[in-house]
């Protein structure tokens, strides 16, 4: 994702569009590094967000208020002071830099008309909110960078305000498709590296489509480029900042399995089709409203189900190694019919023996093969033949014991990732309870004490219409599961799952119809995108009658055995209308 020149010029023209002419009425600082300026003009009210924070640095309209503290800090308190009842005279961008400049016009306390600047820096870390006199004397910032800190540039009271230029950067609206020709020449780089470290304001995505745009390969070195294909590369480099510079934008967000990933103010076609999804919103600000907040609601999440995957990592590794353990002493076992073979020969052949021979020579009258039976010196022919009997039956225990053992250690794998999958598709705080709860239940977790009273449950299973108009149900963990197939389905109902890896139970309700094979395709999209291989092209698909499955016996909710089925390959989608 990336907050760069060109997203900044979209903002500018949206804020020159909405608040030019128009009046503070109200400047918060809910944050330490936010401002929150409530605007009006043209009678519409109008809510600037702007965070300078080094994590989350950004700047958009918002409909949303936040409560302020109780005492303002005193940057804010400043800005009150001046520009409190400010009118808005104009907003640019210095080139295409990662910075907004707001001017503003007011009555100082002599009554005198004078102009003051606020300029917003969104440059990542580096982020700050600079408040200036009209001839670029910084008055305060929301942050302040001593000389012991940057050495590049001093913000602080008093200090001359300037754009600092770590690295020499040529304007893409000044420069000449000549001067970028020999700019993209002079680099080693690869050629879409080298567009955003040339270029002002650019970011690796916008390397990544004008490249696209061009049909270059991106990361051929920019020195090796042939001459129609540079001269093609700066054609499209200027007619993209023409259209930028006439404000032609489309904002639009980019989801790789209903996460967002990139986001930008042009369409990003290198992005297009496969298992990437593009959105399109009709203004900046509340692209990244969306975007911030899903990015807020996939973090946070992850962070709230951070201990449980750290649990069910743990026991997956543990069972993993018991596994393989058991896997290795179950192969030590498969030689025990030779010893029960060697004492049934010498209880046979075994009369020939004088006593005191280390080995016995004789034919294996299974095979009619020639074999040397091992013996003790010390032991007559018939306790060589006890000692074999009792090596094969204690192999034999061991073989029955591991047997079970295993079954139980594969079921209880298969279990943990069913429980790691199910945490991988919760997408809402709530549907981490039901799973907190299974895991408590089957040990993995420690049990509430007595008297705690259970959280109610409000996750449900997911619920989709199919293009022919077919209810879909799908479970977003085995509790889940174990309800669309056992109390939700009926018997002719079909039942759709990822053959052989954890994943969700897929029902379509038939209604008594039968159904198109659209939407077997849909459905079975949908039971690949909620299983472990939702990140794979394809994943085969196991579908059934509801009526032919049947719950695995003594085993975890959501386990089922079936012996006759249909397979289909579907790739992972999840594009139909989900239904609240």
């Amino acid at each position: 994702m990336a907050f760069d020149g060109i997203v900044i010029a979209n903002l500018v023209r949206d804020f020159k569009q909405a608040l030019e002419g128009g009046k503070v009425s109200k400047i918060a600082q809910p944050e330490k590094d936010e401002l929150l300026f409530t605007i009006k003009n043209q009678k519409t009210s109008y809510r600037l967000l702007i965070s300078a924070s080094a994590s989350l640095p950004l700047i958009y309209f918002t409909e949303k208020n936040k409560p302020s503290p109780l005492t303002a800090p005193n940057f804010c308190m400043l800005l009150r002071k001046h520009i409190g009842n400010a009118r808005i005279v104009s907003i640019s961008q210095p080139g295409l830099e990662r910075v907004i400049v707001f001017e503003f016009e007011h009555l100082d306390e002599l009554g005198d008309l004078c102009r003051k600047k606020l300029m917003v820096e969104i440059m990542g870390k580096h982020s700050n909110i600079i408040f200036c006199r009209e001839d670029g004397t910084i008055l305060d910032s929301i942050k302040h960078i001593s000389a012991q800190l940057s050495s590049v540039r001093e913000v602080l009271p008093g200090r001359p305000y300037f754009i600092p230029q770590t690295v020499e950067k040529s304007d893409p609206f000044q420069i000449t498709e000549t001067a970028l020709a020999d700019l993209l020449l002079s680099s080693a780089a690869p050629v879409q590296k080298a567009i955003y470290q040339k270029l002002t304001g650019f970011s690796p995505v916008m390397g990544m489509e004008l490249c696209h745009l061009a049909s270059i390969d991106g990361d051929l070195p920019a020195a090796h480029l042939t001459e129609p294909e540079l001269t093609h590369l700066c054609h499209t480099v200027i007619r993209f900042m023409e259209d930028i510079k006439e404000g032609h934008f489309s904002p639009n967000m980019v989801t790789h399995n209903e996460e967002p990933i990139e986001f930008a103010s042009v369409p990003l076609t290198c992005y297009q089709g496969g298992e990437f999804q593009a959105h399109s919103y009709e203004s900046i600000s509340s692209l990244l409203e969306h975007f911030y907040a899903a990015r807020s609601a996939v973090t946070r999440i992850k962070q709230k189900s951070v201990d449980l995957r750290k649990v069910v990592q743990t026991a997956l590794e543990r069972n993993y190694k018991k596994y393989d353990l058991q896997e290795k002493q179950l192969k030590d076992t498969e030689k025990r019919e030779k010893y029960k073979v060697y004492g049934e020969l010498l209880n046979t052949y075994g009369y020939s023996l004088q006593g005191g021979e280390e080995s016995f020579a004789c034919t294996n009258y299974y095979t009619g093969e020639d074999i040397r039976i091992p013996l003790d010196p010390q032991l007559s022919a018939k306790e060589n033949a006890q000692k074999h009997f009792d090596k094969y039956n204690k192999l034999k225990r061991t073989y029955e014991a591991l047997t079970d053992q295993i079954q139980e250690t594969k079921q209880e794998i298969e279990h943990l990732e069913s429980i790691s999958t199910a945490l991988d598709i919760a997408g809402k705080e709530e549907d981490l309870v039901e799973i907190k709860e299974e895991m408590m239940e089957y040990g993995y977790l420690k049990k509430r004490q007595a008297g705690w009273k259970k959280p109610k449950i409000t996750s449900r299973p997911l619920h989709y219409l199919s293009s022919d108009g077919f209810h879909i149900y799908v479970g977003k963990n085995n509790y889940q599961n174990e309800e669309v197939t056992f109390r939700l389905a009926n018997g002719n109902d079909w039942w759709f799952h990822a053959k052989g890896i954890p994943g969700s139970h897929v029902i379509v309700k038939t209604e008594g119809k039968d159904l198109p094979d659209r939407v077997f395709e849909e459905a079975g999209s949908l039971a690949a995108y909620y299983s472990k291989g939702r990140l794979g092209e394809k994943v085969e698909i196991d579908y059934i009658q509801r009526k032919h499955i049947k719950k695995a016996a003594g085993g975890a909710p959501g386990f089922v055995i079936y012996h006759t089925n249909y397979s289909l390959i579907a790739s992972p989608s999840c594009s139909l209308q989900e239904i609240v």
